[in-house]
């Protein structure tokens, strides 16, 4: 079974340059369509609430019922455009969103100027205790040099499960080299910390191109430190069509490494499923 592990819905296009089809692109019905053609059985929804999609859950969530069996949404909560963003209250607002919503997981987006410091401060700490009493999936849009913070958080909270976006953002995008990976593996020490193979488009720089051959040593340090029990496959759709086709985002795995036949089952989707599974058999606190 293949599971897109990262994937976006909106009520309408979030981004600049705007497009003709500003209320249908970015649609539920879309991914499910470009899911469908592609062999994709399930798929989680990282919400945000950008770009006048201020209900962004409340649409997926609406849509996850429609659609039964296929989509599994993971709000977005305590994110960077948040009117809520770094006020006290975090947990609270956390107990809020269990008590509205039923989920496996939730999205949380850091301000990419921040050093990631309110990961472990008192407000973070005991949101983030919170969430791992009741099981959840925290998937974090982090930069590299934010991920210390990250290393220490996961110490911190051994049960709470934690997914990095794209590649924990090496590359391109945050100006990170080769020789200067190391402050994202440091990471794989941590069993808890997993990385997604998504978003390739998002970490490039301009002008390149699929299947980014400047950047195929990105998944292949990430591969050596986390193995394929550690990395989890998304498209990254609809955002991924700025750079690349639905199936592109698969094939850059599925025939440009770096893993074996062997091995793409777990990155396709075992991995994700697991923790999902696991989530769903969790007591809760």
């Amino acid at each position: 079974m293949i599971l897109d592990a990262h994937c976006h819905i909106w009520e309408s296009w979030p981004y600049q340059p705007a497009v003709p089809d500003l209320l249908t692109r970015a649609r539920a019905e879309q991914l499910l369509f470009e899911m469908d053609a592609n062999g994709v059985e399930h798929a989680v929804v990282i919400c945000a609430a950008i770009g006048g999609n201020d209900h962004n859950a409340d649409y997926a969530f609406e849509a996850a019922r429609r659609h039964p069996g296929r989509l599994t949404v993971f709000p977005d909560i305590e994110c960077r455009w948040s009117k809520d963003y770094r006020k006290p209250g975090a947990a609270e607002r956390l107990r809020a969103a269990l008590d509205r919503w039923q989920f496996a997981g939730f999205t949380l987006y850091l301000d990419e100027a921040e050093d990631g410091t309110w990961l472990t401060s008192e407000e973070g700490v005991a949101f983030f205790h919170l969430a791992a009493g009741h099981g959840l999936i925290a998937s974090l849009s982090v930069l590299p040099h934010q991920i210390a913070r990250v290393v220490d958080l996961a110490r911190m909270a051994p049960d709470l499960t934690i997914l990095l976006h794209h590649f924990a953002f090496l590359g391109p995008r945050s100006n990170t080299k080769p020789d200067g990976a190391d402050i994202v593996l440091r990471a794989a020490a941590m069993p808890n910390v997993f990385v997604k193979y998504s978003g390739m488009g998002n970490v490039a720089a301009p002008g390149q191109e699929f299947p980014y051959p400047e950047l195929r040593w990105i998944p292949q340090k990430l591969a050596l430190a986390f193995g394929s029990a550690r990395m989890i496959w998304g498209s990254d759709y609809p955002v991924s069509r700025r750079h690349l086709t639905y199936a592109q985002t698969l094939s850059l795995l599925t025939r440009h490494g770096p893993f074996t036949p062997g091995e793409l089952p777990a990155v396709l989707g075992d991995n994700m499923r697991r923790l999902l599974e696991r989530q769903r058999t969790q007591p809760t606190i």
